[in-house]
């Protein structure tokens, strides 16, 4: 079943344009990494397919659900329904410094799903406890480490029970350390065929991840298809410059 259907997609900012008539699929089950230098246009098409901006042209389809056809979006009551098919982890995790973990995490699903606050609290205590933080509960973001904010703001968005998930360069405000314990929390999601989708620079995870990889550059997709194909064996020059430049 396809999640998420990227069709024909523009994005301008004022007159320069930043995605050029992007295509993409994404089916259930399936990991998507995205890569590309800086400038790429890859975290806009995130923000684009977690509709935190708007696009200006192209059609995006989520569980066969219309949000955006011909840059004319769909109703407000239709959008927040495809809107809880997905849930977004920023880079800078984002989470409240105000609210204790457990609330962080609670928050969303009793406010905005109007879910059962025992129900969303159970499943909070299953997510901690996945995420190795079952002791930190009651902790405060400023008494955590970036990878167990990180993880927080995993188990947060795990706790909306979406079908997909995206994520904006996860590891890149961590330590190597701290980005080992990351990658590992994804690779664990992954393998429980978790849908994802992930804006990222490290290759290697990518590869040893990913069903499917997508390289842009310059505003458009300049290959995808399977990690053997996109970084071991790349057929364009533009792939083959980038991750040789990676490997310096």
């Amino acid at each position: 079943m396809k999640l998420l259907e990227v069709k024909n997609v523009k994005k301008s900012f004022d007159d320069l344009e930043v995605l050029k008539d992007i295509s993409l699929e994404v089916s259930e089950g399936q990991v998507v990494s995205i890569l590309g230098p800086s400038g790429s246009g890859k975290s806009t098409l995130l923000r684009c397919m977690s509709m935190l901006e708007t696009v200006d042209g192209g059609t995006l389809t989520y569980c066969g659900k219309t949000a955006v056809k011909d840059a004319k979006y769909a109703t407000k009551s239709e959008l927040k329904e495809i809107k809880s098919y997905f849930s977004l982890v920023f880079q800078s995790f984002n989470l409240f410094p105000h609210y204790s973990v457990m609330k962080n995490i609670c928050d969303a699903p009793i406010h905005v799903m109007k879910r059962d606050k025992e129900e969303v609290a159970k499943s909070a205590e299953v997510l901690l406890k996945k995420m190795g933080l079952d002791s930190k509960a009651d902790y405060y973001p400023y008494q955590l480490s970036g990878g167990q904010q990180q993880r927080v703001a995993i188990a947060r968005a795990l706790n909306m029970k979406p079908k997909m998930l995206f994520f904006d360069e996860p590891t890149s405000a961590l330590d190597p350390e701290l980005t080992a314990e990351i990658l590992k929390v994804l690779k664990e999601l992954a393998e429980e065929k978790m849908t994802m989708v992930i804006v990222t620079h490290e290759i290697a995870f990518a590869r040893s991840i990913s069903d499917h990889v997508v390289f842009m550059d310059g505003g458009v997709i300049v290959e995808q298809g399977a990690p053997a194909d996109v970084i071991d064996n790349p057929s364009n020059d533009r792939t083959r410059a980038f991750l040789k430049k990676l490997e310096q």
